[in-house]
């Protein structure tokens, strides 16, 4: 393969052996064809020159990449689905395929897999995916990253000639796999699967391998439980903000799917919101709303008082752990007034001036109601700019009472790079949506037609969302 000064190759999940991961062989697929690729993202981490027939034979035969794992590692763990906890969890149509440093920042990156096929974990599934599922997987993926969210990347999406039988769509329905490209894919649910078996000489190891590989500014600290904890509710209480500002609901926050990085990944029932609206669910099977939008913040807590539970058994101080715990809603309030600023392009003036603004924002779009969808709303009012809110086609809504205070807070603001009004993504009318009848049109014409010009039409949009608006987490 094309080799680039950029690809710097670093497998190092074997360090934690056997009890962690179980090596796996990737499906024979009956036929692979490439629908897309993520070249600037592969570029980040030196496989931007791969050629397509590479592309083929390493996402989607899996040979292995120079240097790297040497065959796919299928992760071993447990976690709590809606509440209840399932000890029968773990990769099952996934894999850990390579881990390469990136460019630039040199972080530590995984490039692993869905719907590779069957692994020991997957239960009485047949560990493939739907096409459609992973069309709606880089959809998200992308519109998030643009949000600026901290996300998994979609790095490559093959469909591969299977026809699968899904209970929830009409089948048989066409096959793909998906590669995604993440920080991490350690899970609280890694934790809880050594928890659950009474070793915390396993939690103890994976502590001290996460501290060292993923926050080695808090590796050697006395105890290295409270330090991990620590940065997990860090990373987790910046995604729930970057959660909230974007109107996302991801659908489905069971503990195996948080990882210790605080990165966003896994997206199947997601929606982004039509308008304001706490209850809102994203999966059909929510039927109490524990997941839904306005909840999240407290599921998104509770996980990580299962995390807490798994460091307590390894040894970590329980008052050590609670102080930690007490600190999550602070560092979420915090989040959620930086995450709002930055989609509404204003510089933050620090305390009461920002929680007015942030508070004045939420009221107005709960105000607005129906009238006022989600994404037009920040659309309407990045950088400040009221005579550019008012002239736009949700103008007489801004100019009733409800909007009164929120438009005196926003005067008194100072925009952040207002030169990102020149982007041509805000000489639209609109903004760039993702909402469930768009993604379901989409799929319909290639369904029916195998015609991916609406796919490619919003993967282009997309991207001019991401520079337009300038968010992307770093």
């Amino acid at each position: 393969m094309p080799i680039s000064a950029d690809y710097r190759p670093d497998p190092r999940l074997p360090i934690l052996g056997a009890d962690f991961a179980d090596p796996v062989t990737a499906a024979d697929f009956p036929s692979l064809r490439l629908r897309w690729r993520n070249d600037r993202a592969s570029a980040t981490v030196g496989l931007g020159a791969l050629t397509d027939a590479g592309w083929l034979a390493h996402f989607g035969r899996f040979e292995p990449l120079p240097g790297n794992l040497p065959g796919p590692l299928a992760q071993r763990y447990h976690g709590h689905q809606f509440r209840v906890y399932n000890p029968e969890l773990g990769d099952g149509r996934g894999f850990t395929f390579a881990q390469l440093r990136e460019a630039g920042t040199g972080r530590l990156l995984d490039l692993a897999t869905k719907g590779s096929g069957v692994t020991p974990w997957s239960r009485s599934g047949d560990g493939r995916l739907t096409l459609k599922g992973g069309v709606r997987e880089v959809l998200a993926a992308g519109l998030l990253e643009a949000l600026g969210v901290p996300t998994s990347r979609a790095f490559s999406l093959i469909e591969t000639g299977e026809a699968l039988v899904r209970q929830d769509e009409p089948s048989p329905t066409r096959s793909a796999v998906l590669v995604r490209l993440s920080h991490s894919h350690i899970r609280f649910g890694t934790f809880q699967r050594p928890a659950a078996l009474e070793r915390p000489d396993l939690v103890r190891k994976l502590v001290d391998y996460t501290l060292d590989i993923y926050f080695p500014h808090r590796a050697g600290e006395a105890d290295p439980g409270v330090a991990l904890l620590g940065e997990a509710c860090l990373g987790a209480a910046r995604l729930t903000a970057a959660w909230m500002a974007a109107g996302f609901v991801h659908g489905v926050l069971n503990t195996d799917n948080m990882n210790i990085t605080g990165e966003s990944f896994d997206y199947g029932p997601y929606r982004f919101l039509p308008h304001n609206d706490p209850n809102f669910v994203a999966a059909y099977f929510d039927h109490s709303g524990l997941y839904s939008f306005g909840r999240q913040p407290e599921a998104v807590f509770w996980n990580l008082r299962q995390l807490a539970g798994c460091l307590l058994m390894a040894g970590s101080p329980e008052d050590g752990l609670v102080e930690v715990l007490n600190g999550f809603g602070d560092l979420y309030r915090a989040a959620l007034a930086g995450a709002v600023l930055k989609r509404l392009g204003l510089v933050s003036r620090g305390g009461e001036a920002d929680s007015r603004l942030v508070n004045a924002a939420f009221r107005a779009l709960a105000a607005g109601g129906p009238d006022i969808r989600w994404e037009p709303f920040f659309f309407d009012w990045f950088c400040g700019d009221e005579a550019r809110a008012l002239a736009g086609p949700r103008g007489g809504i801004y100019q009733r009472e409800d909007f009164v205070d929120f438009r005196r807070e926003m005067a008194a603001a100072e925009p952040d790079r207002p030169e990102r009004l020149d982007h041509p993504l805000f000489g639209r009318d609109e903004p760039v949506e993702l909402l469930i009848d768009r993604i379901e049109a989409l799929w319909a014409t290639i369904a029916a037609d195998d015609d991916w010009s609406g796919f490619d039409a919003m993967m282009d949009e997309i991207e001019v969302a991401r520079t337009g608006w300038g968010l992307q987490p770093a």
